[in-house]
């Protein structure tokens, strides 16, 4: 799969991740404040919630990195960090949510190439 190919299909996975965040509940119109953003540690872990930091860092760096041109980074495990973050949730279901972080996580850990080695 070309760069172009993995661009366009992590394009389309961000959409869906959005359109899941928003039916939970968890996407916001209004940004967190400019210290929150501020954080040096990972995920923003001690200034932002999960699904804020997928919403404001992540899914807006890769959409960067898409109209760039540039390569998508090749060492992604957010569904693992969201199965341990979403279990708050319950009752509700975060199954679909979970799904299309996995899928993103395949996909960016395959490279442009799908072959999960190389540079990325």
């Amino acid at each position: 799969m070309s760069l172009t190919a993995q661009h366009a299909e992590i394009r389309e996975q961000l959409q869906v991740l959005q359109e899941h965040l928003q039916a939970l509940d968890l996407w916001s119109a209004a940004p967190p404040s400019a210290e929150a953003m501020a954080s040096t540690m990972p995920f923003m872990y001690d200034t932002l919630e999960f699904h804020q930091w997928l919403q404001w860092v992540f899914v807006p760096r890769l959409h960067a990195l898409i109209e760039a041109g540039r390569p998508l980074p090749g060492n992604c495990n957010t569904h693992a960090l969201g199965e341990h973050e979403f279990a708050r949730l319950a009752p509700r279901d975060v199954s679909a949510l979970l799904a299309v972080l996995l899928r993103i996580d395949q996909r960016l850990n395959a490279g442009p190439a799908g072959s999960g080695s190389g540079p990325h």
